[in-house]
């Protein structure tokens, strides 16, 4: 018995179908949103691999609690000079950065 296939849809597919197609405002504008979730992520990751609280990393680069937390959270532009500071200096980690 041969089974139906299913429309089944990719995720590049479903974002062009909701933000556009790549280089349209809209979707650059969701990725680079998307980016910054993701760096907040891995910031949060490695402080949890660090054992450090928000507040101590905070207090390594001279920054507040709820800096850290609203960047953790995806809720803040970082600048690339506050990104060196909390992976190099707040939590020992080397920043290579890769443009393709």
């Amino acid at each position: 018995m041969a089974s139906k296939k299913k429309n089944i849809t990719t995720f590049n597919e479903h974002l062009s179908r909701r933000y556009g197609n790549r280089g349209t405002k809209k979707r650059t504008e969701f990725e680079i949103k998307a980016k910054a979730f993701l760096i907040g992520k891995i910031i949060k990751e490695e402080r949890h691999l660090a054992k450090l609280t928000q507040e101590e990393l905070a207090e390594k680069i001279g920054a507040k609690k709820s800096f850290i937390s609203r960047i953790e959270n995806g809720q803040s532009d970082i600048q690339l000079s506050t990104l060196y500071r909390l992976l190099e200096f707040g939590l020992g980690k080397k920043v290579e950065l890769k443009v393709k």
